[in-house]
């Protein structure tokens, strides 16, 4: 086993043995066999592309087998298995398609011809001999930037497939996974063709998440700013995680009139901004903090059921009662429910005590998107002409458990008075409840959704550029990101394409940056890792 592509990878090397986030060695090498046979894919379909055959199955299963590679989403054997073998399925199905059409791929990659074993245990054999360090590079540094590529298109993969389940997709982001997968079996590109892989990988993403988010408001409305409870009502609960807002939606719709409420938990908390979703009654409210925790917080809710949708920290046997997965997502022994059939989920939480007393909390706001924001843009500017708002800052990104976190708790405490901070994805929980005041009635503390909602704030700095007459890197801005998994390397991707420099990265710099990749990216665009709230602050503010 090798795995680097968390921010919590032991000793900030690599899990060797097992992975921090539960991932044990079998998993771990199913996953990289799964990404070498796409590879092979990858291939075949831009052959095809070329060749003028389109394959909409290879483009969208491409899309999921990334996804259920990205840490903490699906971490059961069996269905690596059936994904293995659906994959180089597909591949041979594309490459019967070529013969005909008299075109071919590239013989000498040895991934177009692999052939998988048909058990589980000469698949994990497989899986060791074709992990990620398999990959042919001239050097470190390209190596590392192929993994970096890789990383950024898992991530992207999780954005893409939101949206597709939601109705939109783009040919372009299909044919940049291709593209990108392609490159890591191909031993020709060199460093500087790698970087700009690297770059276009953020180009692509942001199309992505364009996408997710017009799949989002097209469906559930624009957010608007919405005071979310953070207690409990006595009776049946269920709590929602992850990100899915299509599962909430027919989670809500199948559980009108059946006397259970339904809270939001982790990343699903800005579900509540949502017009198209806040107006089931039954919506009650969140409970509980980020999924990191997910494990723990079962002691604070012993009645309640857990339905998440993308992702899942490993879960203790005495739950796995309680806990149902969706989509994707997978851990053995716990049980799946597939394409939107919740009766499962309803019957155990009928079935279940859940909440046996009202529970008294604080409330929150969310709601914070680029519509709101930039509703009130007139308020802002003046606010910032006047001097009575000096600083904004983005503090976003990622939670995890390994100590260190707590710098940016301490960050967003110590922020001045007169400044404001936006946030976003899980990382926000470390102080979402902080009550910071407002400046001239706008909140100084602004949650703006989920972490595909990086999209809104690079909306809002590029329309405050515009309203200022500078550039975004130009602008009373700072940004202090927290990482974790692929999707936050994308979305720093994401801002590194568009130029955007200076940003602070914590609580570490990713372990598959050679010093030289990194020392490209600290001369190119500034990237500084975090050292103390008090000396970053004095840094930024002077």
């Amino acid at each position: 086993m090798f795995c680097y592509q968390c921010e919590q990878t032991v000793k900030g090397i690599a899990c060797d043995r097992s992975g921090v986030c539960g991932k044990q060695p079998d998993v771990a090498a199913l996953q990289d066999l799964l990404v070498y046979t796409l590879t092979g894919l990858a291939q075949a379909a831009e052959a095809a592309r070329k060749a003028g055959i389109r394959d909409r199955a290879a483009d969208v299963f491409i899309c999921e087998a990334l996804f259920a590679t990205v840490t903490n989403v699906d971490f059961d054997p069996d269905r690596f298995l059936l994904l293995i073998h659906r994959s180089t399925a597909i591949r041979d199905a594309l490459l019967e398609k070529l013969h005909t059409a008299g075109a071919q791929v590239d013989p000498s990659m040895e991934s177009v011809t692999f052939k998988p074993a048909d058990d589980l245990s000469g698949l994990i054999v497989q899986g060791g001999e074709y992990g990620i360090r398999s990959y042919p590079a001239a050097d470190a540094d390209i190596l590392s930037l192929k993994h970096t590529l890789l990383y950024g298109i898992k991530g992207m993969a999780a954005y893409a497939d939101h949206a597709r389940i939601l109705g939109l997709e783009d040919e372009a982001v299909f044919a940049f996974f291709q593209e990108g997968l392609a490159a890591l079996s191909d031993p020709k590109p060199g460093l500087e063709e790698m970087l700009g892989l690297v770059m276009k990988c953020g180009q692509v993403n942001l199309r992505a998440m364009e996408l997710l988010d017009a799949a989002n408001t097209g469906a559930y409305g624009h957010p608007a700013p919405t005071k979310v409870p953070l207690g409990a009502k006595k009776g049946k609960a269920i709590l929602v995680s992850g990100h899915d807002l299509k599962d909430l939606d027919e989670l809500l719709k199948q559980t009108e009139g059946k006397g259970i409420n339904i809270y939001t938990h982790g990343e699903m908390l800005p579900a509540h901004g949502y017009p198209g979703l806040k107006k089931y009654g039954h919506f009650y409210g969140h409970y509980g903090t980020a999924w990191q925790n997910q494990a723990k917080e079962f002691a604070a809710f012993p009645g309640a059921i857990l339905m998440t949708t993308n992702c899942i920290q490993k879960p203790q046997e005495a739950y796995h009662d309680r806990i149902f997965t969706t989509g994707l997502v997978g851990w053995p022994g716990v049980k799946h429910v597939e394409n939107g059939r919740f009766a499962p989920v309803i019957e155990a939480a009928l079935g279940a005590p859940g909440f046996t007393a009202d529970t008294e909390g604080k409330s929150v706001m969310t709601g914070f998107a680029r519509n709101a924001v930039l509703g009130v843009a007139g308020t802002i500017i003046e606010a910032v002409k006047a001097k009575k708002l000096r600083h904004f800052f983005l503090v976003a990104g990622c939670d995890g458990a390994k100590p260190g976190r707590n710098y940016y708790t301490e960050f967003v405490e110590k922020v001045p008075a007169d400044c404001v901070v936006l946030t976003l994805a899980c990382g926000k929980f470390r102080f979402f409840d902080k009550e910071l005041g407002d400046i001239g009635g706008i909140p100084r503390l602004l949650d703006m959704g989920q972490c595909n909602d990086a999209y809104s704030a690079i909306q809002v700095a590029v329309a405050l550029s515009k309203a200022f007459g500078v550039g975004v890197n130009d602008l009373p801005l700072s940004m202090v990101l927290s990482w974790y998994e692929q999707k936050a390397v994308v979305i720093l991707l994401t801002l590194l394409s568009l130029g955007i420099r200076n940003i602070r990265l914590g609580p570490t710099l990713p372990a598959f940056l050679t010093p030289n990749v990194l020392g490209v990216l600290i001369e190119k665009f500034g990237i500084k890792p975090i050292t103390t709230p008090d000396e970053d602050l004095r840094a930024i503010l002077g």
